[in-house]
């Protein structure tokens, strides 16, 4: 599967993409999770959005997107400032220069192409291995993120194990944890599945 990055200058440029991004989001947020997100004419999305975020996405070979992310610097406005804003009060998280925020990471698991007989679906290791590549790439170390414990789950699965900043907490329809986890050459080699192919950097693709 191939890996793409979308960054905010650049939307418009593929503005069909970034709406199959949106429809993605619907469905697995509001239609399969039940969340309690804004969703208008079968697109998701929230106020970060707004912010320039760069978009990670995964395409089958008939470039379909069947997974995404969103990519905000950790200094600045972040879904992390909304959901867990004691952990910055507190000392627990400080963001610096060197984090990035990952947050709307959904995978379409229902896709047949993909499904190699691995434990974990293509598309959810492709999602993994783009955000650590892209993240290595521009110059972040970790990646910070609030997730559901079922993503925490397969992040162990994966042999990406996140570092938890606190104790799981519940948030709307969820049980939401926070945590940081290494952007390095290791944790991308553990995750990348043999058909990822992305075009962040050649040094990486070449291991």
């Amino acid at each position: 599967m191939r890996a793409l990055a979308i960054p905010a200058d650049t939307h418009n440029d593929f503005a069909d993409l970034v709406d199959s991004m949106h429809r993605l989001r619907a469905r697995v947020f509001k239609d399969r999770l039940g969340w309690a997100v804004d969703v208008r004419d079968g697109r998701e999305s929230d106020q970060f959005d707004g912010f320039s975020p760069t978009y990670i996405v995964a395409l089958s070979s008939r470039s379909q997107i069947v997974g995404c992310a969103r990519l905000l610097p950790a200094t600045g406005p972040t879904m992390m400032d909304v959901l867990f804003p004691d952990l910055g009060a507190s000392g627990v998280y400080k963001p610096n220069a060197f984090i990035i925020e990952s947050s709307r990471f959904c995978v379409d698991t229902a896709l047949d192409e993909g499904r190699a007989g691995g434990s974990l679906h293509d598309a959810t290791l492709t999602m993994f291995a783009a955000i650590i590549e892209w993240a290595m790439v521009n110059g972040y170390r970790e990646i910070v993120t609030g997730t559901d414990l079922r993503v925490e789950r397969i992040l162990n699965r994966a042999g990406w194990p996140m570092k938890r900043l606190g104790e799981p907490r519940r948030i709307g329809e969820t049980t939401a944890v926070a945590g940081v986890l290494p952007a390095d050459r290791r944790s991308f080699e553990r995750v990348r599945p043999a058909s990822y192919y992305s075009t962040f950097c050649p040094l990486l693709r070449a291991a």
